[in-house]
């Protein structure tokens, strides 16, 4: 029997959720330390207490505490933050400390305060070992004609680091610091899809996002069991018959037009990487492919699949 869509989306959202069951969660978090930047309360992310325990942890720049299981950052800027964070992770590359840390990707990673106000950068690779919130670009690339609603739907590289040659969603990746989602969006497409810019701006349209957080697995590359909440902001590209994305880097191997019962039969195998599916899941329910009347579970699918993160997000607003 293949993988319903809620085991889909829990299989992304994997995070236990307090009200679920209060005595387990305590229970859990006790794995865990909490990160802090000094001078602000909310917890930014959550860290494996191995994790904490492997670094080393400069007294001038860091405070960890044991007892209350808490990390906390000092600095009173951006930047003597940024700069304690960089000695501190270059320190950690040099020594060989984590596994994730060699899949290096020379991408600053923002973290924002209960605000939004921008805090600190850390790099892209780390950012699972902190916990952080991170935020990304996801869309779907489909033709609708005669023929009905086709996906463009890319194989990943069976090289890449993280989930190779699973199947992934026609464009998406990370949003470095400063950057906005549209922005995002036209750069990853010529770059993972070559969708030229003008293509995109016209035919792009925006269609909100999905949040989550998923625990990382061994197909993540690295070490496992590290926390990994999420925004992706989610759009649609309508695309003429006449064309085609191709890859444009070494990530992508191939793009196939997936009908909708082939793409529902990739999901249900496990094809998909675990955020593509729940982005996915959610073009179904906005396009009325998957609705109330034909999904028992339809109620907790939307919910698990626009969760109310632990932690401090910002709004990407241009002014």
């Amino acid at each position: 029997m293949g993988k319903s869509s809620l085991d889909l989306v829990n299989e992304c959202d994997r995070f236990p959720y307090h009200q679920d069951d209060p005595t387990a969660y305590i229970a859990h978090m006790e794995k865990y330390h909490s990160f802090h930047v000094n001078g602000y309360d909310p917890v930014l992310g959550y860290m494996l207490n191995e994790v904490v325990a492997r670094f080393d942890w400069p007294k001038e720049s860091w405070t960890v505490d044991p007892t209350n299981r808490t990390v906390t950052l000092l600095g009173s800027t951006p930047a003597e933050r940024n700069q304690a964070i960089a000695q501190t992770l270059d320190a950690a590359v040099k020594q060989d400390r984590f596994e994730v840390l060699r899949g290096w990707r020379n991408e600053m990673y923002p973290v924002y305060g209960p605000d939004g106000e921008f805090l600190l950068e850390m790099e892209r690779s780390a950012s699972p070992l902190f916990g952080i919130v991170s935020y990304g670009i996801h869309a779907t690339a489909y033709v609708e004609d005669e023929n009905g609603l086709r996906l463009w739907v890319p194989r990943r590289s069976k090289t890449k680091q993280t989930y190779p040659s699973m199947l992934d969603n026609s464009v998406a990746g990370g949003m470095s610091t400063g950057e906005m989602p549209f922005e995002c969006l036209v750069r990853e497409a010529m770059e993972e899809a070559s969708l030229p810019e003008d293509v995109v701006r016209v035919n792009a349209t925006a269609a909100g996002c999905v949040s989550y957080t998923y625990v990382r697995d061994n197909r993540a590359g690295g070490e496992t069991d590290l926390v990994q909440p999420e925004v992706e902001y989610v759009y649609d590209i309508k695309l003429s018959a006449d064309i085609t994305p191709k890859p444009n880097d070494t990530e992508v191997e191939e793009f196939c037009l997936l009908t909708i019962e082939e793409t529902k039969k990739a999901l249900a195998n496990g094809e998909f990487k675990p955020n593509c599916a729940v982005v996915l899941i959610d073009f179904f329910v906005r396009h009325g492919i998957l609705t109330p009347e034909n999904e028992k579970d339809f109620l907790e699918i939307i919910t698990k699949i626009h969760r109310r993160l632990e932690f401090p997000t910002a709004s990407h607003v241009t002014n």
